[in-house]
């Protein structure tokens, strides 16, 4: 489990295609570095608006937090389970854009403090490091608590 029922979704986005088993409450970046990939204006549908977690944040354009879990089922012969928000990997996913959640999607061995900066780190983890340029992409709103949660305020751009 990576975000908590326990959120506040001020604004999201469903303009953006994923094709990769992923777990929800890690912040995404667009497939092709800085700026948005794709269609121009309200260009909803365009597959080459695409998504991932990166593997080195560094220059990277964070897009979102990744609201849903993406799967990859064999739907010929089960369905997906959507009341536990799963997608189809190649699908859309929602993504907070602005707005809190309670999420365990840290770097390990991280701290944070209430008001400490959350920068996004490799593989979409939140970090308090902003060394190596990784762009900061709200802040921390609490501490982690004893199962290795905590609440983060989510503000895309920054």
């Amino acid at each position: 489990m990576a975000l908590k029922g326990d959120r506040f979704e001020a604004i999201t986005s469903i303009k953006f295609f994923m094709n990769e088993v992923a777990e929800r409450g890690g912040v995404v970046v667009s497939s092709t570095g800085a700026g948005v990939n794709g269609g121009s204006g309200a260009a909803l549908d365009q597959w080459k608006s695409q998504v991932t977690y990166a593997d080195d944040a560094s220059g990277r354009y964070p897009v979102g937090l990744l609201l849903n879990d993406m799967v990859n089922l064999d739907l010929t012969k089960q369905h997906m389970n959507l009341h536990k928000n799963q997608m189809q990997i190649g699908s859309k996913v929602t993504l907070l854009r602005e707005g809190w959640v309670v999420t365990d999607m840290l770097v390990p061995g991280d701290t944070p403090a209430l008001g400490s900066g959350a920068y996004l780190g490799a593989s979409g983890l939140l970090t308090t490091s902003s060394d190596s340029g990784q762009p900061q992409v709200g802040e921390f709103e609490s501490a982690v608590d004893a199962d290795g949660f905590c609440t983060v305020y989510v503000k895309l751009p920054q």
